[in-house]
């Protein structure tokens, strides 16, 4: 306050005005947390944090955007040249962190893509199916087909080579001379053969080799036994063993 002419003047009032500041928001920040993945001409959508979820993994790399370069298409979408049949249970293992898949589609596909993509865990579970897999398939008995197989001495060389593929030689039986071609007897032998057949995991057992010529089939341990007895065997066919079963081609 200050006095001019004897008179009083009184000085403005400064008035202070406080607001709260909020820092702008981006105009696209709702979008900044949303990642577009063209996988093989299929389009993806998910988030930042669903593709980091494993921070190794090639997924988390891509969308961090400093540390691996990728081409976009024309929608900003991330390129990337694998099959989208299997990218689907990639990502909603990222999602949920479980495996699930179609009954139609192969476990060693989605390992492949899971191992480009390097994600560790989902590596790790499918091969552990992979491996029980295998065990389950291995613990199931064989079965065991027999055959007899009918030669002339002459030619039990080159049927025992032509043998392949699992069969395996179980006796020889000589039944005799049937045949004879001037002065000399042919004597002609029955060779039983057996092989192990495993199932695979869809139910079915695996098909025999067929290089053997045969003659005889068997499909039961009476008639193999009957068809040795027919031709007179010098030895008793009760020894041969048919404890595994048979099984008809």
């Amino acid at each position: 306050m200050r006095m001019e002419g004897g008179e009083e003047t009184q000085a403005p009032e400064r008035v202070s005005l406080t607001w709260e500041s909020h820092p702008p928001q981006p105009a696209n920040s709702s979008r900044a947390k949303w990642v577009r993945l063209n996988v093989g001409g299929t389009v993806f959508l998910t988030t930042r944090q669903t593709l980091c979820r494993e921070q190794k993994s090639f997924l988390c790399r891509l969308c961090q955007g400093e540390e691996l370069q990728s081409d976009q298409d024309e929608t900003g979408a991330y390129l990337i040249d694998r099959d989208p049949t299997y990218f689907g249970p990639i990502l909603n293992f990222l999602r949920h962190g479980k495996l699930v898949l179609n009954k139609d589609m192969a476990e060693e596909g989605v390992l492949e893509e899971a191992e480009f993509y390097n994600i560790g865990p989902l590596i790790r579970i499918i091969k552990d199916r992979l491996e029980e897999k295998n065990y389950t398939v291995t613990q199931v008995p064989p079965k065991h087909v027999y055959r007899v197989l009918q030669c002339q001495e002459e030619e039990l060389t080159q049927m025992v080579s032509t043998m392949s593929d699992g069969w395996r030689f179980e006796q020889l039986v000589n039944i005799g001379s049937s045949y004879n071609y001037g002065n000399e007897d042919q004597t002609e032998f029955l060779c039983v053969v057996s092989k192990e057949l495993y199932n695979s995991p869809n139910g079915l057992s695996s098909e025999p080799s067929r290089k053997a010529k045969v003659r005889p089939t068997c499909t039961s341990p009476s008639l193999l036994m009957a068809c040795l007895h027919h031709h007179k065997s010098l030895f008793s066919v009760s020894s041969l063993p048919l404890s595994g079963g048979l099984t008809r081609w």
